[in-house]
C-alpha cells in the first residue's frame, strides 16, 4: 500500500516541478534576464519547494540527461578555427588564464577572512567557471555549502551579463552599436530540428556513452566533461556535430535549474546581507581586474580593447562570442580564450582543488595529532 502511494505521488511532484520551472523561465525571459531557462526554473522552484514543503521531485537521472546537453554543445566550439588560434596564443592564455585565477583565489580568501564562509566555498564561488560546471563540483567536493557557490556564482554572472555589454558598448570603447541588436542576437535561433539528422545519432551514442563510462571511473563532472571532451574529439576527425536548435538547450537548462533550485537550502543561508554584499563586491573586482588585464593583453598582441576585455572577462563564451561578432572583435581570439579559460577550469581545476583540499585536511589532522 505504501509502495504504490509514493509511486503514484512521485509523478505528480515531478509535474509540479516542471510546470512550475516553466512558468518562472517564461517570466524571466519576458523580463529579458540572462539566461533565463537556468534562472527563472531554478528560482521558481526554489521559491515553490521552499513555501510548499514536500511538493517537489526532480530525478537525479534528469539533470544529468541535461549536463549531456551542455556538455555537447560545449564540445561544439572546439573547433579547428579554435584549436589553431589557441595553439599561436597559448603562453598569453596560459599567463591570463592563471592571473585571474589568482584573482579568484585571493577574492576567496579575503571573503573567508570578512564574513564565516568556509575558503572552500568561498573558492568554488569566486572561479568563474560557470555557474552549472561549479555547481556540479561543488556538489561532488565534501564540505561545500552549496547555496552558497550558487549564491555567489549567480550574481557574479549577473554582473559580468549585465556589465560587460554596457562597457563594450559604451564610449570608452568606441563602440556605438545599438543594444537592441545584441538582443536579437541572443534570442536568434542558431539551428533547426532538419540539421540534426543523421550525424546527430553517432554523437548521442557516443555523448551518452563517454558520460556513463566518466561517471564510472569517477571522472569529474563525467555528464558534462565526457560529452565536450568526446564531441570536440570527433570534430577534429572530420564528423561535423550540427548545432543544437534553442528549444533543446532551452530544455537542458530546465533540467538543470529544477534539480539545483531543489538542492539549495536558503534556511541554512546565514548572515545573508553580508554575503549578498561580498557577493557584489566580489564581483565587481573581478570585473575590474579582468579590464586591467585586458590592458596587459592589448601590449602583448594587436589587438583591439574591446577584443582583449570580451576575451578575459569571466562570463559566458556565447554571451562574450555574440557580443563580439557585433562590434566585430575578433571573434577567433575571443571564443579561442574563452574556450581555453574554461577547459583549463574544467580539467586543472577540480584535480588542483581537490590536492589543495586533502593537503589542508591532512594538516588540520596533523595539528589535532598529538605529538
Amino acid at each position: 500500500m505504501v509502495i504504490s502511494k509514493i509511486s503514484f505521488k512521485q509523478p505528480i511532484k515531478l509535474i509540479v516541478a516542471l510546470i512550475t520551472a516553466l512558468l518562472g523561465g517564461y517570466l524571466f525571459q519576458l523580463l529579458h534576464i540572462p539566461i533565463p531557462w537556468l534562472l527563472g526554473p531554478m528560482i521558481s522552484v526554489l521559491l515553490g519547494s521552499n513555501v510548499f514543503k514536500d511538493r517537489f521531485a526532480w530525478p537525479t537521472p534528469i539533470r544529468n540527461a541535461g549536463l549531456i546537453i551542455v556538455g555537447y554543445t560545449i564540445g561544439l566550439s572546439m573547433t579547428a578555427t579554435a584549436l589553431h588560434e589557441m595553439a599561436i596564443q597559448l603562453p598569453s592564455m596560459l599567463l591570463m588564464t592563471l592571473l585571474l585565477m589568482l584573482l579568484c583565489v585571493w577574492l576567496a580568501y579575503m571573503i573567508s577572512k570578512l564574513s564565516p564562509i568556509n575558503f572552500k566555498t568561498a573558492l568554488l564561488g569566486s572561479i568563474p567557471g560557470g555557474l552549472t560546471q561549479m555547481v556540479i563540483l561543488a556538489e561532488e567536493t565534501k564540505g561545500i555549502n552549496l547555496t552558497i557557490v550558487t549564491v555567489l556564482q549567480v550574481i557574479r554572472l549577473m554582473m559580468i551579463v549585465i556589465c560587460v555589454p554596457l562597457l563594450v558598448f559604451s564610449p570608452i570603447m568606441g563602440n556605438q552599436h545599438a543594444t537592441q541588436t545584441l538582443i536579437q542576437s541572443v534570442t536568434a535561433s542558431t539551428a533547426s530540428w532538419g540539421e540534426l539528422t543523421p550525424n546527430i545519432f553517432i554523437f548521442a551514442i557516443i555523448s551518452i556513452s563517454c558520460a556513463l563510462l566518466g561517471h564510472n571511473v569517477k571522472f569529474p563532472t563525467a555528464f558534462l566533461l565526457g560529452p565536450a571532451f568526446s564531441t570536440a574529439i570527433i570534430q577534429l576527425f572530420g564528423l561535423h556535430g550540427p548545432a543544437l536548435p534553442n528549444s533543446i538547450i532551452n530544455a537542458a537548462q530546465i533540467m538543470i535549474g529544477i534539480q539545483v533550485g531543489l538542492m539549495l537550502k536558503p534556511a541554512q543561508l546565514n548572515h545573508k546581507f553580508q554575503i549578498l554584499s561580498l557577493s557584489i563586491g566580489s564581483s565587481l573586482v573581478l570585473l575590474l581586474g579582468s579590464f586591467g588585464l585586458s590592458f596587459i593583453f592589448m601590449h602583448l598582441h594587436a589587438i583591439s580593447k574591446s577584443t582583449a576585455l570580451l576575451s578575459l572577462a569571466p562570463g559566458g563564451m556565447d554571451q562574450m562570442g555574440i557580443i563580439a561578432h557585433e562590434i566585430n572583435a575578433n571573434l577567433s581570439v575571443v571564443v579561442g580564450y574563452q574556450l581555453f579559460r574554461t577547459f583549463f577550469i574544467f580539467f586543472a581545476v577540480p584535480p588542483l582543488l581537490r590536492l589543495l583540499f586533502t593537503y589542508s585536511a591532512n594538516k588540520k589532522m596533523n595539528r589535532k595529532s598529538p605529538s
